[in-house]
């Protein structure tokens, strides 16, 4: 009964990752494929395509936005995040359990109501349509995220800590940089990077609020717009490859300081 039960779990287990992984191989594979219909049989492996979509300057263009989005707006989602985490955590402030509720609402709602909230918001006040208007959207998803992060992790044995330093003569400043900075910054760097992930292969609100340029994931949609092809299965790998070295990042940071 006890081999039936393990046997049936490894089943399960192996067609649930089956379900989830497949397409992904499946791009991954054809993105290598020599003809330019990504149908099987496979032909290869080859390279080219992945030179074209290199060699392609807008999609170059592309990819040089979302890097710089993402970590733009990861970094000031990060610095905002703990400077409200801090504030709320060490001090004492009215309302706080509303401004928390507050600042966590957007993790519950759609990409699809931010995205048209913005729109509605930058039309209004006159703000174009541009990569600065991309980055304010993505502080708008990421910074909820890095504050509920960052606050989870500021203990009591910390606020112990700061308060020795204040003794010693640390202004609020010295503390916030010397002492809190270093002790939460497993947190500051997951914060980062989680928010990295996010950003990178975020599609919908870098397309309502974009208009000439645009990010990888409204150039991939672009070009998926006139048909599949091994050049859209290589941008599609590239992303994913670089949403996992990402992620893979942020277990390692989590994983060494539960460790320690």
């Amino acid at each position: 009964m006890f081999k039936f039960r393990n046997l049936a779990a490894f089943t399960y287990a192996i067609l649930l990752y089956g379900f989830i992984f497949l397409p992904v191989v499946v791009l991954v594979l054809f993105s290598f494929q020599e003809s330019r219909v990504p149908i099987p049989p496979f032909n290869g492996p080859s390279l080219k395509w992945y030179h074209a979509f290199l060699s392609d300057g807008r999609v170059v263009e592309a990819l040089y936005n979302s890097i710089a989005v993402a970590l733009l707006s990861s970094l000031v989602s990060v610095i905002l995040g703990f400077l409200a985490a801090y504030s709320l955590a060490r001090h004492n402030i009215r309302y706080s359990g509303i401004i928390q509720g507050l600042l966590t609402a957007p993790l519950t709602v759609s990409y699809l109501i931010i995205a048209m909230g913005l729109l509605i918001t930058f039309n209004t006040l006159g703000i174009p349509k541009s990569l600065f208007t991309i980055g304010i959207g993505h502080v708008v998803i990421n910074l909820p995220l890095c504050f509920a992060i960052i606050y989870s992790q500021m203990g009591a044995h910390q606020a112990n800590i700061e308060r020795a330093a204040r003794d010693l003569g640390a202004n609020e400043w010295q503390v916030m940089g010397l002492i809190s900075v270093p002790m939460l910054w497993p947190a500051l760097f997951a914060a980062f990077f989680l928010s990295v992930t996010f950003s990178w292969d975020e599609f919908i609100i870098a397309f309502m609020v974009s208009r000439f340029d645009v990010t990888l994931p409204v150039e991939i949609w672009s070009m998926l717009r006139t048909g599949l092809n091994p050049k859209t299965n290589a941008v599609g790998s590239f992303v994913f490859l670089v949403s996992v070295v990402f992620i893979f990042l942020l277990d390692f940071i989590l994983f060494r300081k539960i460790k320690n």
